[in-house]
């Protein structure tokens, strides 16, 4: 038996595109439609309809706490104009979740962005961060009496690397120049992003916002201990784990360090070059381990030595994202079982770990997979949108009851 603290924050996640439905202003709308994607996101899983019967769930599961995103694209739908009637919605969301004793954490870039945005040259525009910090100030203004916890951009590092790298996502680049030129972007929005959140809650005399990103972390595990593998590993560490925390924390800009956590990469370099260095992984399934629906390894002992390094930053730690996506129900709560056991070890080694946030709540639109991957702790039927609370789920809801595994 193990304990976690009385105050800990549980729940799930969910982001705007992934379950609202019919986010026709979005780039990726236009996107999936224009490249002929197999399935395309349309109505989703109906939770810009559905939200309360979701929270509901969330309630019955014991959940303290809801991770969701806002849509830019709705809010914002055309440059500079905001809809009242979108920004009302998201009140309505905030105040459902509060009326069911949850915790809202929000996310004010979940990947998806508006197409006036993106047709004005979305991230690699210089004007970006501005762009995206008067969107922030309007949705903050009318959303901070109510929250407490923010998330302004969610998984940068994979964000540039599918859609500026190796191209698998709008808009489809493959260029290093462009990937370095978003990341700083990226990085410019978060820090100015930051302040103004915290002066909108010092202007209204509310207490201090808790403001951070979502950063994914993945355990770079050398296959076999060459020098390549080893200079891989560390490049990719630095790189995608570390630089954009580092450079928030030179900024003074994060509250919290926000880790979503899913899995390894076995590196194994076969050549010199930038590219191998930084995409090469192991295809001869050497140490092999379990896997999800799409192939990645099963590596709980990851979430553990990650959390060890983040603790030399003395901040909190909130494992924003953890999840599998699996038809085999029990290996889901196998999945959880371990990866909370590993959690809890680095807390009882000093790290201050706050809030455990499964991805995710429902069953959703997995971006360029379409709806095969089944990450929810409540199965969707696409056919009628039924929800049916998975046999994982219920195993968790009595660790968030207790506080207890």
């Amino acid at each position: 038996m193990i304990e976690f603290p009385k105050n800990f924050l549980w729940g799930a996640a969910t982001s705007a595109y992934q379950v609202e439905g019919n986010n026709s202003n979005c780039d990726w709308w236009e996107w999936e439609k224009r490249v002929g994607l197999k399935e395309v996101s349309g109505q989703a899983c109906r939770h810009y309809q559905l939200y309360t019967h979701d929270f509901d769930i969330a309630k019955e599961l014991n959940h303290n706490a809801h991770r969701l995103s806002v849509e830019w694209s709705r809010i914002e739908p055309q440059e500079g104009k905001f809809s009242q009637q979108e920004i009302n919605h998201y009140k309505e969301v905030i105040e459902a979740l509060r009326q069911r004793g949850l915790e809202p954490i929000v996310t004010l870039h979940h990947f998806t962005s508006p197409l006036w945005f993106t047709r004005a040259g979305g991230w690699e525009n210089r004007k970006s961060a501005a762009y995206f910090s008067n969107f922030v100030g309007q949705i903050v203004s009318a959303l901070s009496n109510k929250v407490k916890y923010w998330v302004t951009i969610n998984e940068p590092m994979v964000y540039t690397y599918h859609s500026y790298l190796i191209g698998a996502w709008p808009p489809q680049k493959k260029s290093i120049f462009s990937t370095i030129k978003v990341t700083n972007n990226l990085k410019a929005a978060h820090i100015s992003s930051y302040k103004i959140i915290h002066n909108i809650y010092r202007k209204n005399n509310l207490p201090a916002p808790m403001v951070s990103i979502a950063q994914n972390m993945q355990a770079f595990v050398t296959c076999n201990s060459t020098l390549k593998n080893k200079l891989a590993c560390h490049l990719r560490d630095v790189n995608y784990n570390f630089d954009f925390i580092d450079t928030s924390i030179r900024h003074k800009t994060l509250d919290f360090i926000g880790m979503n956590y899913y899995s390894r990469a076995l590196v194994d370099t076969k050549k010199w070059g930038i590219r191998h260095l930084f995409e090469d992984n192991c295809r001869d399934n050497h140490d092999p381990r379990k896997k999800n629906s799409l192939g990645w390894d099963i590596y709980p002992e990851g979430i553990y030595s990650l959390l060890l390094r983040l603790k030399k930053y003395n901040l909190p730690v909130f494992i924003l994202e953890n999840g599998i996506c699996t038809t085999d129900d029990s290996l889901r709560w196998e999945f959880i079982d371990a990866h909370l056991k590993n959690m809890h070890q680095a807390m009882s080694e000093g790290v201050n770990v706050g809030a455990y946030i499964y991805w995710s709540l429902i069953d959703n639109f997995e971006w360029d997979k379409g709806f095969g991957p089944r990450f929810g702790l409540v199965d969707i039927d696409y056919t009628n949108y039924t929800r049916t609370i998975r046999e994982s789920a219920r195993k968790l809801s009595l660790v968030c009851r207790d506080g207890r595994l």
